[in-house]
């Protein structure tokens, strides 16, 4: 076999292997490349929550669901803003992708108070505005905090979904609307995922998090699983039944198929 055959088969391997491996990293869900730090992410912006909620009945509400419609309305802008600002500051893309996702998180809310005529509360959508205090002063303290190092703005990330997690679960205690309930388990879904991809690029850069809001057990429980998929509505909705996948995921039988094929064509011209 002449020089020149061999140099090409080393470089159409190389280019297969490369295939492989990005395709199977795709497969993984939303993943990107922090320099050598790697976390994942499943992107959830792409669910249609119009369509999920409409599908509900309307229900009446409690006070308490009011309150807390109102609360996770801003709640969930808190933690799009804080990480807009850590990723202003640190350039970091974990921050500005589990921002957008936070932003379909507080829209999310917003149909709910739409659907059932409640006044918004964010009458501002400033960065940093809000109408409960509450919240302005946590935004205000947690970005001074995050200022710090990049390790700083990584904890905050984790601490804001800690609480996001423990508050979704004491309102869904309280809640039996079926479109808040849909609606709060996906948002709770979204936070496990963000706590994981948090958790994992804080262990990367040297620190730990220990959980501030949520029990130990619960928050190991979090961070040893899988990162979960699926909209989170009812057995009746299409991501639940196939017609619609949100995040687009070939099967690992197709990627092994696709690939074995390269790989064939490559050893019989390789002969």
């Amino acid at each position: 076999m002449s020089n020149k055959k061999i140099i090409t088969s080393f470089l159409l391997l190389l280019v297969i292997l490369s295939s492989i491996s990005a395709y199977g990293n795709q497969n993984n869900g939303y993943g990107q490349n922090q320099g050598v730090q790697v976390y994942q992410l499943y992107d959830d912006t792409q669910i249609n929550h119009q369509q999920e909620i409409s599908s509900y009945p309307v229900e009446e509400l409690s006070q308490q669901e009011i309150d807390g419609l109102l609360l996770m309305r801003e709640e969930e802008k808190l933690a799009r803003d804080v990480y807009l600002e850590m990723y202003d500051i640190w350039g970091q893309q974990i921050f500005l992708n589990i921002a957008n996702s936070e932003s379909t998180h507080t829209n999310a809310v917003k149909l709910l108070l739409d659907k059932y005529n409640l006044t918004d509360p964010v009458t501002n959508d400033t960065r940093g505005a809000f109408t409960n205090q509450d919240l302005a002063g946590l935004y205000s303290t947690l970005v001074e905090k995050g200022s710090g190092s990049l390790l700083d703005a990584l904890i905050v990330g984790a601490t804001v979904e800690d609480l996001d997690i423990s508050d979704l679960k004491k309102l869904n205690e309280i809640s039996d609307n079926q479109d808040i309930t849909a609606v709060y388990n996906n948002l709770e879904k979204g936070s496990r995922n963000h706590l994981r991809s948090f958790t994992r690029v804080i262990e990367q850069n040297g620190g730990i998090y220990e959980p501030g809001y949520i029990s130990e057990l619960e928050y190991n429980e979090i961070i040893s699983s899988e990162m979960e998929t699926g909209s989170g509505y009812s057995a009746n909705s299409a991501a639940q039944t196939g017609q619609f996948n949100p995040y687009g995921n070939s099967s690992n039988n197709e990627s092994k198929n696709v690939f074995e094929r390269m790989w064939q064509g490559f050893m019989n011209w390789f002969r």
